[in-house]
């Protein structure tokens, strides 16, 4: 039988075997990651599977056809990552497909085609009808390989890579981030810091470039040495804050391009015995959960997480069918909230402690002053 006339119904392992010239124990072997195949046995088997668009049916029960969903993370434990998770999950379930949950091949590993072909391979033979990527950092070759097995990939806030055959989802970052610089200075804030992700992020570069469109336009010039560029973590930005704050002529404000990194600037603040918002207003981007945990409530880009997720999945199953997706990349829309960790600059009649560490007296707000502050 060739190759086109398996196509044409549902390959089995037999099919896969006769085409890759091997026994059916061979293909077992292979598809279940087993080290005694010969690397050239593995590509034929891999390029047959491939070809014929076999699907395992070892794990369905009562012969019933199941679909499957795959996601695919670097960094499963990040509250960004859970929420996005949290729509991905939604959205299979609505649409009745086994969600399977990956962490991608070695970032070495995935860049080389053989592996990111054999992986692919592996996830259609599981039954995988597309594969979402959560940040996943250089996805190329695993991008080349699932579009070459016609297997739908739509990435959620790329990483490292601008390519042409990406099918992406984020947010608007750019004006996500330019609405909260603009917050910042309409607060009378000229000296305002940011601390941001990773370079190869696309999000985290769109959300500096928000930061300083604003500044832009308020006629501030870019300070240097109030820019900082790190991981996506709280470690990351409090080491930073610790640093600005030491500064001999520190920032009234600081941006920071996740929750995280802000979550990071608190706990400097509290341990420098900066007072937010006092003394130092606070903004985050992604408006996790946690956001409105800290002390006090943060101030942050609220972006739609569980929508970016459900996006995915949905432009996933409507390429599966055969839809062509009417853009390459959609971004979903982004707001401000605030909340308790922004507030007019010299609040309290001065910017920092003083240099003993005594904190200085906070007179309480009149009404006038508590409800302009509520409304941001």
């Amino acid at each position: 039988m060739s190759a086109e006339e398996a196509a044409a119904r549902r390959a089995t392992l037999d099919d896969v075997a006769a085409a890759a010239g091997v026994s059916k124990a061979t293909v077992s072997k292979t598809l279940n990651g087993r080290d005694d195949v010969a690397a050239a046995t593995r590509e034929r088997v891999l390029a047959a599977v491939t070809a014929l668009g076999y699907r395992s049916t070892t794990a369905i029960g009562h012969g019933a056809a199941r679909r499957a969903l795959v996601v695919v993370f670097d960094i499963p434990a990040s509250p960004y990552i859970l929420n996005v998770l949290q729509g991905v999950l939604a959205s299979a379930t609505d649409g009745k497909l086994d969600l399977l949950t990956r962490l991608a091949p070695d970032r070495t590993a995935r860049a080389q085609r053989a592996v990111a072909r054999e992986w692919v391979a592996e996830q259609r033979a599981c039954g995988a009808v597309g594969i979402v990527g959560l940040t996943l950092s250089e996805p190329d070759a695993l991008i080349d390989a699932a579009a070459d097995a016609e297997l739908p990939f739509v990435m959620v806030d790329p990483v490292d890579t601008l390519h042409q055959r990406m099918v992406s989802i984020g947010s608007s970052n750019w004006s996500g981030a330019r609405a909260a610089a603009d917050h910042l200075i309409a607060l009378g804030h000229r000296r305002i810091a940011w601390i941001g992700g990773p370079e190869a992020s696309n999000a985290a570069r769109d959300r500096f470039y928000g930061y300083q469109a604003a500044l832009d336009a308020a006629s501030i010039d870019l300070d240097q040495d109030l820019v900082r560029a790190d991981q996506f973590d709280v470690a990351a930005g409090a080491r930073h804050a610790r640093d600005l704050l030491a500064l001999p002529d520190p920032p009234t404000a600081i941006m920071a391009a996740d929750d995280e990194l802000a979550v990071g600037v608190l706990a400097s603040a509290r341990e420098l015995r900066v007072r937010v918002p006092e003394s130092l207003s606070v903004v985050g981007f992604d408006d996790t959960p946690q956001a409105a945990w800290t002390t006090p409530p943060l101030t942050t880009v609220h972006q739609h997480l569980d929508g970016m997720g459900r996006m995915a999945v949905q432009t996933v199953v409507a390429m599966a069918g055969g839809q062509r997706p009417a853009s390459s990349h959609v971004e979903l829309a982004t707001s401000l909230t605030v909340r308790g960790t922004t507030a007019r600059r010299g609040l309290c009649g001065t910017d920092r402690t003083d240099r003993t560490g005594a904190l200085a007296p906070v007179p309480a707000p009149n009404k006038d002053t508590g409800r302009a502050n509520a409304q941001g």
